[in-house]
C-alpha cells in the first residue's frame, strides 16, 4: 500500500523538531482527518537554512512533512514556494489516493510559514494559491 520511501520517512523522519525564534511558522489542520502540521523556517539572506516541522496525523502526513522539508532546506523562498503537492508525492514514490490530502497540507504548511515571515519582515508579496484566510477558506483544506 504504501512505497518504501514513505514507510522510510514515517519510521525515520528528518528534520523533526521546533526552531526557537523561527523566521516563520505556518500550522495547518484538516478538520475531516484530523492531522495538524506545523512548520518552521529559519531564513538567512532569502535562503532556508534550516527548517523542521511538527505533525500530528497519519503515517503519510509525517512522511509528507519529513519529505517536504527535505526537498526545501537549502532553497530559495520563492523555490519553496513553488513547492507542489504534486512533486512531494512523486518524490515518495506516490500516496494512496485516500492519502493524497496529507501532501496538500506539506504544501500549505510552507505557505503558511513564508507567510509568517513575510509578515514579520514587512514583505508585501501574494503567495499564489494562498489566501490566509484559513477561517473561512475552503480552498486550502485547513
Amino acid at each position: 500500500m504504501y512505497s518504501e520511501k514513505v514507510m522510510d520517512h514515517f519510521a525515520n523522519p528528518r528534520n523533526v523538531g521546533e526552531i526557537e525564534n523561527a523566521s516563520g511558522v505556518g500550522e495547518v489542520g484538516n478538520a475531516k482527518c484530523g492531522d495538524i502540521m506545523k512548520m518552521f523556517l529559519k531564513i538567512e539572506d532569502g535562503v532556508i537554512v534550516d527548517v523542521k516541522f511538527k505533525t500530528f496525523g497519519c503515517g503519510a502526513a509525517v512522511a509528507t512533512s519529513s519529505m517536504a522539508t527535505e526537498m526545501i532546506k537549502g532553497k530559495t523562498v520563492d523555490e519553496a514556494l513553488a513547492l507542489t503537492n504534486k512533486a512531494v508525492v512523486e518524490a515518495l514514490d506516490g500516496l494512496p489516493p485516500a492519502k493524497i490530502h496529507c501532501s496538500v497540507l506539506a504544501e500549505e504548511a510552507v505557505k503558511s510559514a513564508v507567510a509568517d515571515y513575510y509578515k514579520k519582515n514587512g514583505i508585501e508579496k501574494e503567495i499564489p494559491g494562498f489566501c490566509g484566510d484559513c477561517d473561512s477558506c475552503s480552498h486550502c483544506h485547513h
